[in-house]
Order: C-alpha cells, then structure tokens, then sequence
C-alpha cells in the first residue's frame, strides 16, 4: 500500500515538473507574417521568415529580459531585392525587428541570422535601454540596418551591414 502511494507521489510530481518545463519553453517563429508579431519571452527561429505586414514591424519585443535567436534563418521583408526601396517608397514603421522603450531593458537579439528587405530599419532599438545585438547580418533595408533611436547602455558588436539606405536618406549602416 505504501509503494503504491509512493508511487502515485512519484507520478504527481514528475506530470508536474514536466508541464512547468512545457512553459518555460521559448515560442518558435517560422513561416509567413502578415500582422506584427509581438514578443513578451524568449523566442527563436525555427525557419525562414516572410514578413508582408505593411505600415507596422514584423517583429516587437514588448518584454523585458527576452532574448530572441535567429539560429542562422532569414527574415525577409517587402522591399525590392536589388535596391532595397527602389519601385516602393520607404516606410519608417516596416522594420524587421523593433525593440521599444517600455521593454524595461535587458533584450538580447542573437544571430546568426540575416535580417534583409524591410522599408524601415532592419533593427530598430527605439528609446530602449541594455540591448544587446550580436552576430546578425542586415542587408539591403530601406533605411540603417541597425538603428539606435536614443536609449542608452547598448552593446552591438559582431554584426554586418551591407547595402543598407535609400537615396533620400542614406543613413546606412549602424
């Protein structure tokens, strides 16, 4: 009787622990975006990303202390391949990755990865504070493909930047 109750315990406890494991899991991002997707835990890519989200990112960290992984995938916005804003006018609001200021600090954006063809900023840290980008690849977005809008105590290092900006505002690279 009581190996039996042991045993019941036993069970309880392990159905327990796997399930607060199940939560804690971070959310996986693949596939075609069409409305922003908003990120409050820590996150990864799973695949390849298609972002048709007009006016808005494609990607927002509303969250403190989240760290996001690109694990080596693409994030693709709308702009022209070539010249990223030529036969399409820039839009500020179409980043690929927007980091805000009520965040409370504390995001990391971690590649590999590559962050191509947004009409706004590849990344976009907006009055943010303790961002923390590391090892991504922006390419070919309308405006900078890492952008510090104000904020402080930033660390981005180990990033690449190519063919970023537009002819009326050829802010580049980072």
């Amino acid at each position: 009787m009581i190996r039996l109750k042991t045993g019941m315990w036993l069970g309880a406890f392990l159905g327990v622990l796997f399930v607060s494991a199940g939560s804690v899991q971070a959310s996986d991002i693949g596939g075609a975006i069409s409305t922003t997707l908003i990120v409050t835990e820590d996150s990864q890519l799973v695949d390849d990303v298609t972002c048709t989200v007009t006016g808005a990112p494609c990607i927002a960290i509303l969250g403190p202390n989240v760290t996001l992984e690109l694990n080596g995938f693409t994030m693709t916005g709308q702009a022209n391949a070539q010249t990223a804003c030529a036969g399409g006018a820039p839009s500020f609001s179409e980043n690929g990755i927007d980091v805000e200021s009520q965040t409370g600090g504390g995001i990391s954006i971690h590649g590999p990865g590559l962050i191509q063809r947004f009409r706004g900023p590849g990344i976009f840290l907006h009055n943010s504070t303790r961002v923390t980008v590391t090892g991504v690849i922006v390419s070919t977005n309308c405006f900078s493909g890492i952008l510090v809008g104000g904020g402080s105590d930033h660390q981005i290092s180990d990033n690449v930047s190519v063919r970023n900006g537009n002819p009326v505002a050829p802010c580049g690279g980072i």
